[in-house]
């Protein structure tokens, strides 16, 4: 009875250590810390946890800017399996280090070439594919229709019909537009679509691949349009002082009309608003310039030095499947970026795919599109000008000292 009990115990502590040793760790480093991305990430890691019952995930959740600071770290020292990152020049910053895996051959495995065809470009550095995108967004302005209604305003077509729609809403003790540039990002909004609808989007891309001085007259245009509406104090007082998501109060409670935003913003409306809310593509400056639009895409990667890349692809090819596609962006009431995931019906992100497939061409946003040294003081500058619109001067030269020094 004794070597019965004895051989259970055997047999017992070795489907132990056999499940132990088939069972795997992937460690996931998430900054989708917003309510709608936290849900549906937590969904998907479920989900793929339930495919793969021997791999065991553990998904860090992180702040979106402590994230940004924290992964430079991670990518050098002692990296996770699995980073979200985002396309353009964000990635090729960490792919030209050395720091990003070339996941390729899950392109060539699952077909990417074709499902992936428009999201392709950004996701190349050299002719091979350093990562797997999950969606990306329009940007425009969301306002509210209601107050729009009150004064007679219809949705602005052109640049001068905007600074009409400001003057009739700041005379009416309404901030024509909400915006919090705490964190500097949200002005390089407002740079984006100036510098495109004042200049196109091939002069943009040159600007951002440090190809055209900072003082040139055509910049200077851009900031002289700017300064339309900052000399005018059409933004919200004390905007450095707010978060993106700090101001957002501004626009609900009706204090003021628009922001310029990503359409990340759209799960946020509150129940008893959300049918006031409207969204216009941002509006026409020169009427001879075609009508880009910043389109920034979102991304997962594996760092070279992760330990678990086998495990890494499986959850990166997994990401890529329509099905789970279409599921992320239905909860993040976002666009897929397989071109066979279906869309979520809804009137924002039916706008935004009809704007998108209607544009001249995209643009990832300024601080993905540019170098990372430039993008840091490019965005100080962008702020500071509209605290200080006349240190313009000033603020462009330091910005062309910053490009001749990056762009050598």
């Amino acid at each position: 009875m004794k070597n019965v009990k004895t051989f259970a115990a055997s047999l017992a502590l070795g489907a132990t250590l056999s499940t132990g040793a088939w069972a795997s760790e992937l460690v996931i480093n998430s900054d989708a810390s917003d309510p709608a991305p936290k849900q549906a990430w937590e969904e998907i890691v479920k989900r793929f946890e339930a495919e793969y019952p021997d791999i065991n995930v553990k998904y860090n959740l992180y702040d979106h800017e402590a994230y940004k600071t924290t992964i430079r770290n991670w990518l050098v020292t002692s990296p996770p399996d699995v980073v979200f990152w985002y396309a353009g020049n964000r990635m090729k910053t960490f792919v030209d280090r050395g720091l990003f895996e070339d996941v390729s051959d899950i392109w060539k495995d699952q077909g990417m070439d074709e499902t992936f065809k428009s999201a392709q470009p950004a996701m190349t550095v050299n002719g091979k594919q350093y990562g797997v995108p999950y969606t990306y967004y329009q940007w425009g302005i969301y306002y509210r229709k209601d107050i729009f209604d009150k004064f007679g305003i219809a949705e602005p077509k052109t640049w001068d019909e905007l600074l009409k729609a400001s003057e009739t809403l700041k005379a009416n003790d309404v901030t024509p537009f909400t915006i919090g540039t705490k964190y500097l990002w949200t002005a390089a909004g407002w740079f984006d679509y100036l510098n495109m609808r004042t200049n196109g989007l091939d002069f943009h891309i040159e600007l951002m691949d440090g190809k055209v001085p900072y003082t040139d007259e055509r910049v200077k245009k851009t900031f002289a349009n700017w300064a339309q509406l900052v000399e005018k104090d059409y933004f919200l007082d004390s905007h450095a002082s707010y978060s993106w998501q700090e101001a957002q109060p501004f626009l609900y409670n009706g204090q003021a009309a628009m922001y310029l935003m990503g359409n990340f913003i759209t799960p946020n409306f509150p129940e008893d608003i959300k049918d006031n809310m409207g969204f216009f593509q941002f509006p026409v400056i020169d009427p001879a310039v075609p009508l880009a639009e910043d389109a920034p895409m979102d991304t997962l990667h594996i760092p070279s030095k992760a330990e678990n890349k086998e495990d890494a692809r499986k959850f990166l090819e997994f990401v890529a499947r329509a099905e789970n596609q279409a599921l992320i962006n239905e909860m993040m009431l976002q666009i897929p970026t397989n071109n066979e995931a279906s869309v979520k019906d809804d009137p924002f992100l039916n706008k935004g795919v009809a704007m998108l497939n209607s544009a001249a061409g995209t643009a990832q946003f300024y601080d993905r599109d540019t170098d990372p040294a430039m993008a840091k003081e490019g965005m100080k500058g962008f702020q500071q000008f509209m605290v200080h619109p006349d240190r313009i001067d000033k603020i462009l030269e330091k910005l062309e000292k910053t490009r001749q020094r990056t762009f050598k």
